[in-house]
């Protein structure tokens, strides 16, 4: 928002913003993403401000870009947040020698040119980059290739956009692999947005395939809850027909997980690619008022509700799926934060993905439930969600989600193995399914403590409707 703000700010980063997204401890973020990725020219965001190009971001809603927050900006919002970064390149309208370069800028010795050009910028020391994505949907708006033609594309791209931070990883090795740091750069290549298998399969088929000279590390899959195209589900003032429909919608990421697994464990039977689901989330129809293409939101319990089946299913398949991004982070599309000049509030998913903080890093733990069946008219759910991990923390922790937005639920869980002495834990839920917060009800939609009894080795608990549970189990 730029240094001369009247809102507090770090180097015209909001410092409210900041402060919010620290206590998520945000693992990464992707940067530019989406159909912009493929527009972007990285040198048009370096240097001085005022001579930096205005272009048209014609991807989303033909808006001038200033280009006032390009490269080492984001490094600066990164290092505020402590966050990693996940760069992706330009692959549809620009080259492999402005990615190698953009690389080479981030990454660099200060002794080279690139690197000079960065201590010039005021950033004398090698950035961090720690995911390289390779294109973006280059099945549609990252080109439209075909499958061929994008793995051809992709292995020039992934042997020659190198990462020269020798304290991350080193370079390319023929006699065996790479000279590597603790830490490398991971690269990902397109995957699917659907249940069409051919980019998986053209990219795993490759990937087994490859020599020394190139590798990937993860492949990207795209998924929205959306309903149909273009959005037209509405994110104030609907009822339970939009909220279940959306509910069963989001279920679809399931088999997208299992379709495109089996595909990479043809491949890939030990699991050593990753599949990043690096663009998920709850896509509605635009706010009115707003402008289109900016795809401006609201966020209601239900979005939150969406967010942890999505979180869960991430869960339940973490050998296979390591990494994920929703989409996005402030004011577009299920975003963590809203804001409007000086007035922020913070979204129910926000307040969602601060309760599954614990389950970062954590080991998974097998659970079986009933789950039970919520209807609505012709929609037929599993009514509850549930996973358990070992957090790093050493406690046990289980989620609970009850969509059914009309009933409360009794949980019953035997904590086998287990010497419980207690639990406690949050709850997020709300009087309707449409409940937001606004910039004038900001807590409309917030958790609260929820209590539990362990006894007889027996874990109980009542959880409310449409509700998220996270209980710490204490031993």
């Amino acid at each position: 928002m730029g240094e001369e703000s009247p809102i507090p700010n770090v180097r015209g980063i909001r410092s409210d913003v900041v402060q919010a997204l620290k206590a998520l401890k945000v693992p990464s973020v992707r940067w530019p993403g989406g159909c912009f990725a493929d527009e972007y020219q990285w040198r048009d965001g370096i240097g001085p401000r005022a001579k930096r190009a205005v272009t048209v971001n014609g991807s989303w809603g033909n808006a001038l870009e200033k280009n006032d927050f390009g490269t080492d900006e984001f490094f600066d919002f990164l290092d505020q947040i402590g966050s990693e970064a996940y760069i992706s390149v330009n692959m549809g309208s620009g080259s492999v020698k402005e990615a190698a370069s953009w690389l080479a800028y981030m990454t660099a010795d200060r002794r080279t040119t690139a690197g000079a050009e960065r201590a010039a910028n005021g950033h004398p020391k090698p950035y961090r980059v720690k995911f390289l994505g390779i294109g973006n949907e280059s099945w549609s708006c990252g080109g439209a290739y075909s499958a061929d033609y994008y793995v051809d594309e992709m292995k020039r791209y992934a042997r020659f956009t190198r990462n020269l931070n020798l304290e991350q990883q080193g370079t390319d090795n023929p006699a065996g692999g790479s000279i590597a740091g603790s830490d490398p750069m991971q690269r990902i290549a397109v995957g699917p947005g659907g249940l069409d298998t051919a980019y998986t399969e053209t990219v795993m088929k490759a990937w087994k395939g490859h020599d020394w000279s190139w590798s990937i590390e993860g492949l990207s899959m795209h998924n929205y809850t959306w309903i149909s195209w273009p959005p037209s589900f509405s994110s104030i003032n609907f009822g339970e027909r939009e909220y279940a429909m959306l509910i069963k919608d989001t279920l679809k990421m399931e088999d997208m997980i299992r379709v495109h697994s089996s595909v990479m464990d043809k491949y890939d039977p030990e699991k050593k690619v990753s599949l990043v689901i690096d663009e998920w989330g709850v896509w509605l129809a635009k706010l009115p008022g707003s402008r289109d293409g900016f795809l401006h939101q609201q966020n209601s319990i239900r979005d939150a509700i969406i967010a942890s089946i999505n979180l869960n299913m991430f869960a339940r398949h973490a050998d296979r799926v390591r990494m994920t991004a929703i989409a996005q982070m402030v004011n577009v599309l299920q975003a963590m934060i809203l804001t409007d000049g000086p007035k922020m509030v913070l979204t129910p998913t926000y307040h969602l993905f601060k309760m599954y903080v614990p389950f970062q890093g954590a080991k998974r733990l097998p659970i079986s439930f009933d789950a039970g069946t919520y209807k609505f008219g012709e929609v037929s759910v599993p009514r509850i969600d549930a996973i358990a991990a070992r957090g790093t923390d050493g406690k046990l922790w289980i989620a609970l989600t009850n969509v059914d937005p009309n009933k409360i639920a009794d949980i019953d869980v035997a904590l086998e193995g287990i010497r419980a002495k207690r639990a406690s834990g949050t709850v997020l839920t709300a009087a309707r399914v449409d409940a937001v917060n606004t910039y004038d009800k900001p807590d409309e939609v917030e958790p609260q403590p929820i209590s539990a009894k362990v006894t007889g080795g027996r874990l109980k608990v009542t959880v409310p409707a449409k509700s998220v549970t996270v209980l710490s189990v204490t031993e």
